[in-house]
C-alpha cells in the first residue's frame, strides 16, 4: 500500500504544501482558477508514491555515478543521474546531489501537464523549479547562509532569460559539503542542474589540508550517507582576507568552466562575509540577468 503524503494549502490560500519523509516541497501557480486547481491536483497524484520510488533506488542513487551509462529505472532517478553525469568523469559523485532539483522538476511537469500556466514554482528546501510565462517575473528572498533566518536581499528571475532553476549548497545546507562555502546560489537552465552545480561548485571552495577547518567522514555523521568515509566539513575557524580570496577563488574557477560550458548561467559564492560573483559584468562573459542588478548571498525562500 501506498503511504499517503502530507497535502495542505497553506494559510495564505495559494500555495500548496506536500511533504513525505524527507521532501518537503512548497508550490505556487498563477493562471485561471480552474487550471491552477487543475495543476494542485495533478502536483499531489504525482507526489504520491514518489519517494517510495525513489526509495526503490536508493542504493544505485547512493552509488557512484558514471558518465556514460545509467541502470536506473525511475524517470527522477534517471533525471538525478543525467543532471550529474557531466560531473562523473572529474571525481566523485551521485545522483543524490541531484535530487532536490529532480524532484522539484517533475513535480513542476505534471503540474504544466494539467493546463496552462501564467507562471509556477516548485521549491523543494531552496531548490526550485520555476515556469515563467511570457512578461512573468520570478523574486527569491536570500541570506547570507541557510541556518539563519531574514531576507537580506532579493533577485528577480524574467521570462526572457533561460533561467528555469535555482539551487544553493554549501556546509549550512541540508546536506554535507566537501568543501567550505557557507553558500553558492547556481542559476541553471533546469533545477536538476543547478542542483548538481551547486554541490560541485560549494565542494570547490577550499583550503585542502588548512589545520583552522575541522572535518570528519560524513559515515561518521550519517551511516548510510553516500559519501562513506569522504571527509566533510563541520566548523571554519579564523582564515585570512587572502586565505578567503583564495578559497573563493577556487570555487569561482569550477564555476567558470560550468558557465563556458554551458552547464550554469551563474553563480554567487558566500564565504565569510565576502561573496564572489561569476556571471556577472567584469567576469569576462555575459551575465544572466538577475546578476547583473544585484549580487547574491543564499536562497531563502521564494
Amino acid at each position: 500500500m501506498t503511504r499517503l503524503p502530507q497535502i495542505a494549502l497553506l494559510p495564505d490560500g495559494k500555495r500548496l504544501h506536500l511533504q513525505d519523509g524527507p521532501i518537503d516541497l512548497v508550490i505556487e501557480a498563477k493562471g485561471g482558477d480552474a487550471d491552477i486547481s487543475s495543476a494542485y491536483q495533478a502536483a499531489a497524484e504525482r507526489f504520491t508514491g514518489l519517494l517510495d520510488e525513489l526509495c526503490a533506488e536508493l542504493a544505485e542513487l547512493r552509488s557512484a555515478a558514471r558518465p556514460d551509462h545509467c541502470a536506473l529505472k525511475g524517470v527522477v532517478a534517471r533525471r538525478m543521474h543525467a543532471a550529474v553525469a557531466p560531473f562523473a568523469a572529474d571525481g566523485f559523485i551521485t545522483p543524490m546531489a541531484a535530487v532536490a532539483g529532480s524532484v522539484a522538476e517533475e513535480i513542476l511537469g505534471a503540474m504544466l501537464e494539467a493546463g496552462p500556466l501564467d507562471r509556477a514554482y516548485v521549491n523543494n528546501g531552496g531548490d526550485i523549479a520555476l515556469h515563467l510565462g511570457d512578461g512573468e517575473q520570478f523574486t527569491v528572498g536570500l541570506m547570507d547562509r541557510p541556518d539563519r533566518h531574514g531576507v537580506m536581499r532579493t533577485m528577480t528571475v524574467d521570462a526572457d532569460t533561460p533561467v528555469r532553476g535555482i539551487a544553493t549548497s554549501g556546509r549550512h545546507g541540508r546536506s554535507f559539503s566537501l568543501g567550505i562555502a557557507d553558500a553558492v546560489t547556481v542559476l541553471a537552465r533546469t533545477a536538476s542542474q543547478a542542483d548538481a552545480a551547486a554541490t560541485v561548485i560549494a565542494n570547490a571552495v577550499d583550503l585542502p589540508d588548512h589545520p583552522a577547518i575541522l572535518r570528519c567522514p560524513a559515515s561518521e555523521l550519517q551511516p548510510d550517507s553516500d559519501l562513506g568515509a569522504r571527509l566533510v566539513t563541520r566548523d571554519v575557524g579564523r582564515l585570512s582576507e587572502h586565505e578567503i580570496d583564495q578559497a573563493l577563488e577556487a570555487g569561482a574557477a569550477r564555476a567558470r568552466d560550468l558557465l563556458m560550458s554551458g552547464l550554469i548561467e551563474g553563480a554567487a559564492l558566500r564565504l565569510l562575509g565576502e561573496t564572489q560573483i561569476v556571471g556577472a559584468t567584469g567576469s569576462g562573459t555575459p551575465a544572466p540577468h538577475a546578476f547583473q542588478r544585484r549580487t547574491t548571498e543564499h536562497m531563502l525562500r521564494a
